[in-house]
């Protein structure tokens, strides 16, 4: 294979280390959910979880590695036989399975953290991968903190656990510690003091506390990397990982520079990412690179002047390059369901003929609302309706009285199954009102943590998304609805809440 034909692996890590941003809790069904999502988008790896962690996260990695076939499925687990168990027994059903394994290599871990010695790290770390090996032929070694380790130790553990059976070595910077030509070295002189390096994939894990996750990944690449451990949206610890959708993109659109290809399928970036801030509740900044709502968006007279003669004036890439929509097809309340279909699919989105029904009958709505529907629209009205848990309670009817002068005053109306219940209530403000309306007829009471709410389009008839948080018992629950009226954005987002809290306690009480 030719320097030019060289692949480079993507290994997804958004439902595990993703998972660990402040504030996001995935159910079982998300997690699947957008497991099947990165295998549309072709990652060669996802990192499902960490199965000794929790019940949750075990059952989680236990069912994508049941649901989902193509991409390798891996479970975290530290140097512990216990660990590597539990692991295997997650994914042991995947198709192709991976234990991955890691320890601690720098001087401050081994000696504040671990209170181990480097021999006994060493040792620890090549009985791992030997165990691990024994119950599946994939296994991958980390050294935890290696760019704060001593080079000369590292790559004394990095040979050992290739000896021991490592099919993948993975050299993180955990704390995102280190520079772009500085990794470089330290990846060069890994390759020339382990030989064996040749042999095994070279992966590396960056983190964003210095914002250079995504330019030390790329740094790696350039030193011989061939696995980019990466997340949807730079979701992770801290600061975050490096974002799969900017190293790929960067990949991509410099092939002159970096000669490497990988088998993403870019047109998916954008769903992924939606979806993926859907379900965590954590919003993409507007000028995020390449999924941002600014990347494509040209505001200065110079700019549009250039992007309309020739878009390469100041387009590197295309957004239809990424699954974002050039043309805003614009919908109305004539068009008929062939016609939503249609621009559905084109958006990325098969939909079953339930929940096709479902948003239909929503986008009617709303084009009675709105004299047109924009492509950002169906994307957050089909967002609105994916129901990742049975739908306990169902809003039927809402009507709220606010004003300067007046109590603001709330009914509501939901279904559960066929009972229809109504109740009343008053706030300190229209939302506050629904949601007292709403534990009323629950009879469930919860803290509610956080509440977002920004516009999907412009204009007066704009269709707000709102995204809330709920805490019961230590659990965290993320709602979210869309809607032209934001007071029925809210209701709807706290009772998707709502319902996925109801949903696990029936799960915990089976």
């Amino acid at each position: 294979m030719s320097e030019v034909e060289r692949q480079v692996r993507i290994f997804d890590t958004t439902l595990r280390d993703g998972e660990q941003t402040p504030g996001v809790s995935l159910n079982v069904e998300e997690k699947v959910e957008i497991a099947r999502q990165l295998e549309r988008l072709g990652v060669d790896v996802i990192e499902a979880g960490f199965p000794i962690a929790s019940p949750g996260d075990f059952a989680a990695v236990q069912a994508v590695a049941r649901q989902v076939r193509g991409p390798v499925i891996a479970g975290l687990a530290r140097a512990v036989k216990g660990d590597i168990d539990r692991a295997w027994e997650a994914i042991r059903e995947a198709e192709r399975p991976r234990i991955h394994t890691f320890i601690a290599t720098s001087p401050l871990h081994m000696e504040r953290k671990l209170r181990k010695s480097p021999e006994e790290v060493l040792a620890m770390a090549v009985e791992a991968v030997r165990y691990a090996r024994s119950l599946t032929p994939d296994v991958e070694f980390s050294a935890e903190d290696a760019t704060r380790s001593e080079p000369e130790f590292l790559a004394r553990v990095v040979a050992a656990a290739i000896e021991a059976g490592a099919t993948t070595i993975n050299i993180p910077d955990t704390v995102g510690y280190t520079l772009p030509a500085e990794f470089a070295r330290l990846l060069t002189y890994l390759r020339e003091a382990v030989p064996a390096l040749a042999e095994v994939t070279l992966s590396v894990h960056c983190h964003n506390d210095l914002g250079l996750a995504v330019a030390n990944s790329l740094a790696a690449v350039q030193a011989g990397a061939n696995q980019i451990e990466c997340t949807i949206n730079g979701l992770g610890e801290r600061a975050g990982n490096a974002a799969l959708e900017e190293v790929v993109m960067a990949l991509r659109t410099r092939s002159d520079l970096f000669g490497v290809r990988t088998g993403i399928v870019t047109e998916q970036i954008y769903r992924t990412s939606r979806l993926v801030s859907s379900l965590t509740g954590v919003p993409v900044q507007p000028n995020k690179a390449i999924v941002g709502a600014n990347a494509f968006a040209h505001e200065s007279g110079i700019h549009q002047d250039g992007v309309l003669k020739d878009r390469r004036t100041y387009e590197i890439m295309t957004p239809e390059s990424i699954g974002l929509p050039k043309s805003r097809l614009v919908l109305g309340k004539l068009s008929g369901r062939h016609a939503l279909r249609q621009r559905l699919q084109e958006l990325g989105y098969t939909l079953p003929e339930e929940e096709f029904q479902r948003t239909y009958e929503k986008f009617l709505a709303l084009a009675d609302r709105k004299a047109e529907v924009a492509d950002e629209d169906l994307i957050a009205l089909v967002e609105g309706e994916v129901v990742s848990v049975p739908a306990t309670y169902e809003l039927e009817y809402l009507h709220v009285a606010s004003g300067n002068t007046t109590v603001p005053t709330a009914t509501v109306r939901l279904r559960r199954g066929e009972e229809r219940l109504e109740e009343a209530a008053c706030g300190d403000g229209p939302v506050d009102a629904v949601y007292r309306a709403i534990d009323r007829l629950t009879g469930v009471h919860t803290r509610l943590t956080e509440y977002s709410l920004k516009a999907v389009t412009g204009g007066k008839d704009a269709v707000g998304e709102v995204t809330v948080r709920i805490q019961d018992d230590g659990q965290v629950f993320i709602g979210r609805g869309a809607s032209t009226d934001i007071i029925e954005a809210s209701a709807r987002a706290y009772l998707h809440a709502l319902n996925k809290l109801l949903y696990e306690r029936s799960r915990g009480a089976r």
